[in-house]
């Protein structure tokens, strides 16, 4: 299973928990989880044909995802993807 952490402005939509374990082979493959689980999630993480939002930041390992194979890059059992949605303001 991969760990997915959750940030606090994300929280509220899976009960409070920091991070969430979720299998999957691919980045998609956790995060369709993810929302199966989680549905408050996908209007805030994904864009209406399934890719994901632009203002949302996801890391595998610390690495952007958009410098990898996006949505369709391997997770290995003990991965980490870190979500970060953009904050506006000053």
């Amino acid at each position: 299973m991969s760990t997915v952490r959750i940030p606090p402005v994300l929280r509220a939509t899976t009960g409070g928990r920091k991070q969430i374990e979720i299998a999957g082979g691919t980045v998609r493959e956790v995060l369709d989880q993810l929302v199966a689980a989680h549905p408050g999630l996908a209007p805030q993480l994904l864009t209406g044909e399934g890719e994901l939002n632009r203002f949302v930041n996801l890391f595998l390992n610390e690495v952007d995802v958009r410098h990898l194979q996006g949505l369709d890059t391997p997770v290995a059992e003990r991965d980490t993807i870190v979500l970060l949605p953009a904050m506006a303001g000053g």
